[in-house]
């Protein structure tokens, strides 16, 4: 894997190979990654993994027509064949009135940010495997667990770089860790299984051996013996762990190509309530060891933090250079990308922010109604924001969290959902979408 700066330089001589060649625009993304997993089943080592790999990918430009190409092999004689391969299938590609390479005034061109998103660790495989057998073995002490799915523990390193023709070349690094556990609790037919996990870019902030452990452990057992929950229309709170999915799909119902295409639930809603005033939705590209943290964004535009919902309106949406130009509108940074095609967009580390009540207080007035803590398959319709998904949690009765349940549907549209929904105090910033507890008034709960 190259460094930064190799990696930059590397991604430099390839766009100026494109322009040689013919191209009238270019850009070349290099993404490179090492990773050590370690997997422990029952107190013994059961696998370990080392992955390394580096891949680069050029977009060439002649006139409106472009081709994306991508190779594993960086040798000279690879990326001659590469320029030469783009250059004959961008002569033969349709056009694309929308094409092109990101305005050059909006490019990282100063300072960037400090993310803190590469902490230089390099754990040894024995220090990873000694961390998930600790995992594990705090897993299993919690009474009840019977059996183990197994604990990870895992390390890796990124590298990213991009350049383009208007002469930008930068890149960035950055680290990541992740820790799990998933055990089982009960035996024959009332067996439950639960996870805890944990993903940070910084080894130190990754949560302990025996809190993770632990917390799967009591997961598990908190399931047991689940109840059947009688069908009808009730409040329904989600769990943080879970809360994010909500989130997602308007992300997804916000990207600027879905949008253009005319597939996202949320056209034509730019001017309405979609949530209660009190609801703020953050992207934040710039947050100091988040997940998704970066300096510039798939077309190397300067990223920024931006609130995508405030006093419960959408403030716009997530887009590239191409949906941008398709709409009519500019840029905002948002371009996601791989190293094959054209980049899509999408957004980083995103949060709602934390209502005044805390969790307890949000479900005090709740006499039936449900506590989901796992969501299973999906049936979201981007088109039309219907919402049926299978769950499981507990059983809220009189103000608090009684029996656990299962086998449980939840329906909705997303809309109402997004209307009805209410935002507790427990906010923290654990994953790449983040939100507080969260609760919806008369989600359509189908039991048993």
């Amino acid at each position: 894997m190259l460094s930064v700066q190799e990696a930059e330089g590397r991604a430099a001589d390839l766009v100026a190979a494109a322009l040689k060649a013919g191209a009238d625009a270019a850009d070349v993304l290099y993404l490179g990654d090492s990773a050590t997993e370690v997997q422990v089943r029952l107190g013994e080592l059961e696998d370990v993994t080392r992955s390394e790999g580096e891949e680069i990918g050029l977009r060439f430009f002649v006139g409106q027509r472009s081709a994306s190409v991508s190779s594993s092999d960086l040798s000279a004689d690879a990326l001659t064949a590469l320029v030469e391969r783009a250059a004959a299938m961008a002569r033969e590609a349709p056009e694309d009135p929308y094409a092109g390479l990101a305005p050059d005034d909006r490019l990282l061109r100063g300072d960037a940010p400090e993310l803190e998103a590469d902490d230089g660790e390099d754990p040894s495989p024995v220090a990873l495997k000694e961390r998930a057998l600790a995992i594990e073995e705090a897993a299993r002490a919690i009474p009840g667990v019977t059996n183990s799915e197994g604990a990870g523990m895992s390390a890796g390193r990124s590298v990213v770089a991009l350049a383009t023709s208007q002469g930008f070349a930068r890149g960035y690094a950055t680290s990541g860790y992740n820790a799990s556990a998933s055990v089982i609790a009960g035996t024959g037919a009332g067996m439950q299984r639960d996870y805890a996990s944990h993903s940070t870019r910084h080894l130190a902030d990754l949560d302990g051996p025996e809190a993770i452990g632990r917390l799967a452990g009591e997961r598990a057992v908190k399931r047991l013996d689940p109840q059947k929950l009688a069908s009808g229309a009730m409040p329904v709170l989600f769990d943080p762990r879970v809360g994010g999915s909500l989130i997602g799909h308007l992300l997804g119902a916000l990207s600027g190509p879905a949008v253009a295409r005319k597939t996202s639930f949320l056209l034509g809603r730019g001017e309405e309530d979609l949530f209660d005033p009190a609801i703020v939705i953050v992207d934040d590209p710039h947050r100091r060891r988040g997940l998704r943290s970066k300096p510039f964004d798939g077309e190397g535009v300067a990223t920024a933090t931006r609130r995508l919902v405030e006093h419960g309106r959408l403030t716009g949406w997530l887009l590239n250079s191409a949906s941008a130009r398709q709409l009519g509108l500019e840029t905002t940074g948002n371009a996601s990308r791989g190293i094959g095609g054209a980049p899509g967009a999408g957004a980083t580390n995103v949060h709602l922010e934390a209502g005044p009540l805390s969790p307890a207080a949000l479900m005090a007035d709740v006499k039936l109604g449900l506590y989901v803590t796992e969501l299973i398959g999906s049936a979201v319709n981007p088109v039309t924001g219907d919402y049926s998904r299978g769950a499981s949690g507990f059983l809220i009765a009189d103000g608090a969290l009684a029996a656990p349940v299962a086998e449980i549907t939840i329906a909705g549209n997303l809309l109402d959902m997004f209307r009805a929904m209410t935002a507790a105090n427990d906010l923290e910033h654990r994953r790449s979408v983040n939100t507080p507890t969260l609760r919806i008034e008369g989600m359509i709960v189908a039991g048993a």
